[in-house]
């Protein structure tokens, strides 16, 4: 949600320099919603090449909602500890308490892991209190689910099985939405990308050579 960026070296690192690799990052104060933040991702996009989405937490319904419309050579959706609809209805209540919640204050140890409190905490500088709160209502009242149904190409879902935040019913959902999806589950918290760098790169790099038409 931090949209900086900066948590996926680990990860591109994993990669080793085999794919073209291109981050999208949201602006630190950027107080838009999901479809203001899309825009942002869509400029990414390479036209005249074949490419795969990779959406993350966050960002997952971004990805969702542009590889429905399958703009340029999309070849495939890989989706990690992400959603298509808000994976907690029951945080519902909280919306009308956003704008008194310190977002930034609350307790690191709710979010990350030890490995991770340190490098979220300096992305989380990086983002405006304001943006976090639009995000956070962002994901509260997304719903994508109609836009992944229309999505036509091979999906990868990658989940972590000790995820605190997105429950095994996000995965499910997108399966059951799906049914070709395949999901593949890895022991790790819900920063897959960053703690387990180099099963989640081997994973992705597998989905990318069999579905990528060069």
């Amino acid at each position: 949600m931090d949209g900086t960026g900066e948590l996926f070296a680990p990860f591109i690192a994993a990669l080793g320099g085999e794919f073209e690799m291109r981050v999208v990052r949201y602006p630190g104060d950027h107080c838009g919603g999901y479809e203001e933040l899309e825009a942002f991702a869509r400029a990414a996009i390479p036209l005249d090449r074949p490419y795969v989405l990779l959406g993350e937490s966050f960002s997952g319904p971004i990805a969702i909602s542009i590889a429905a419309s399958a703009p340029g050579r999309l070849q495939g959706l890989a989706l990690c500890c992400t959603f298509a609809r808000n994976p907690r209805p029951r945080l519902g209540v909280l919306k009308a308490l956003l704008n008194v919640i310190p977002l930034k204050a609350l307790p690191a140890r709710w979010l990350a892991g030890a490995q991770m409190r340190a490098p979220l905490k300096a992305a989380l500088e990086l983002v405006s209190s304001a943006a976090l709160r639009a995000r956070m209502r962002a994901v509260l009242a997304v719903d994508v689910s109609d836009r992944l149904a229309a999505c036509d190409a091979p999906i990868l879902y990658l989940r972590a099985t000790r995820d605190r935040l997105v429950p095994r019913t996000a995965a499910e959902l997108v399966a059951k939405i799906k049914p070709s999806t395949k999901v593949v589950e890895l022991d790790a918290p819900h920063f897959l990308l960053q703690t387990e760098p180099a099963q989640a790169a081997r994973e992705i790099a597998a989905f990318v050579r069999l579905n990528v038409q060069r």
